[in-house]
């Protein structure tokens, strides 16, 4: 799998304690890598990270202590860095913007500022979100290439830390003075909204709808119209990972931004959504409840990753109603039977991928 390139690697994931993190955390593991993360501990029980009790070096800190992190990298030296580490939710940003802002801008500075003085650094691949672009919540979906910007604090940080990456690599990362001033290659990876058992974050569909179901309550629906780029939380994940080893390989064209999301027709409302999760977990219910004065959030929005399936060969791998499904199914297990499906769905998801001939799982 990823040509055997995370094996007996050294790979720092920043955000290791959150959602996605985890998720990472745990394939790095099960690749052979030896890992490290940087994460504030888990603010909320339970959390994804702590009921998988991975074997990996944690340090909690903050990426806003730049005197950390670069100590924690040059203790650890890092071959392969993924830096995930964020305030993730747009409400929360309209509450505390300075922290948004500090976070996602300044923790990216810290961050490549650590790989830029540690000169066993590779392979670097920035994390941030779909919701970068300016969104003028076009029918067709956003390349790479289209400008940077974003109404809310969450999604302007996420712009911001879009152009903090790539001035660093214009600056410090060129590809072409690779291996002439410097041996480290950084890439920024754009994904739609991922699902996944093991989200317990508040303002969120998924957990939302998940907790209550478990406590036997209707949701509601704040913005059921709302069109998302839904995807299972391993399908960029393999993108990150696939990217992140050809940039370790060495090669200069893949130093760039990337979206990952799933194809068009998994860009559905809020409220299919929904009810593709109450397909699995009938106990899921939802009315919508729309707030005329809740803060603005994006009504529409879509990805174009054809540049990733032309040049990584990269494609999602699950269609939207097994994601879905095995969304669901993660939670009711989880609540019903003190089940945590995580490695059955990495097993699920390594045999689709198998019949689906994807490059990386060679």
């Amino acid at each position: 799998m990823f040509r055997g390139i995370y094996e007996g690697r050294r790979v720092l994931v920043t955000g290791h304690s959150g959602f996605k993190g985890s998720w990472l955390a745990a394939w790095l593991l099960r690749l052979g890598a030896r890992v490290c993360g940087i994460s504030l501990r888990p603010g909320y029980e339970p959390n994804h990270y702590s009921l998988l009790d991975l074997d990996l070096e944690s340090e909690w800190s903050n990426v806003r202590e730049s005197g950390e992190v670069r100590s924690i990298f040059a203790d650890f030296r890092p071959e392969i860095v993924f830096h995930l580490a964020a305030q993730a939710l747009v409400r929360p940003s309209y509450e505390e913007p300075a922290l948004t802002f500090a976070t996602n801008v300044m923790g990216t500075v810290n961050v490549l500022e650590a790989c830029r003085e540690t000169s066993s650094v590779r392979a670097v691949v920035i994390v941030t979100s779909d919701k970068c672009y300016e969104n003028r919540e076009w029918v067709w979906g956003y390349r790479e290439n289209d400008a940077m910007g974003g109404f809310d604090p969450y999604s302007a940080s996420k712009g911001c830390a879009e152009l903090v990456t790539a001035a660093y690599r214009r600056s410090f990362f060129a590809p072409e003075t690779f291996g002439k001033k410097h041996s480290t290659l950084v890439a920024s990876a754009r994904a739609g909204n991922v699902i996944g058992g093991g989200d317990w974050a508040a303002d969120r569909l998924v957990p939302d709808l998940m907790r209550s179901a478990a406590a036997h309550r209707e949701e509601a629906l704040r913005n059921p119209d709302a069109v998302r780029p839904w995807q299972h939380v391993l399908e960029p994940l393999s993108g990150y990972l696939q990217l992140a080893g050809k940039l370790y390989e060495g090669k200069t064209e893949f130093a760039d931004a990337w979206n990952f999301g799933p194809a068009p027709t998994a860009a559905v409302t809020v409220k299919e959504a929904a009810a593709a999760l109450q397909r699995s977990w009938p106990e899921v219910r939802f009315r919508a409840a729309g707030d005329p004065d809740a803060p603005h959030e994006a009504r529409l929005l879509r990805l174009d990753c054809s540049k990733a399936q032309s040049l990584l060969h990269w494609h999602g791998v699950w269609e939207p109603e097994t994601a879905f499904r095995r969304t669901a199914e993660w939670y009711r297990d989880f609540y019903l039977e003190h089940k945590i499906n995580t490695d059955a769905d990495f097993d699920a998801y390594f045999d689709s991928a198998a019949a689906a001939d994807m490059e990386w799982m060679n």
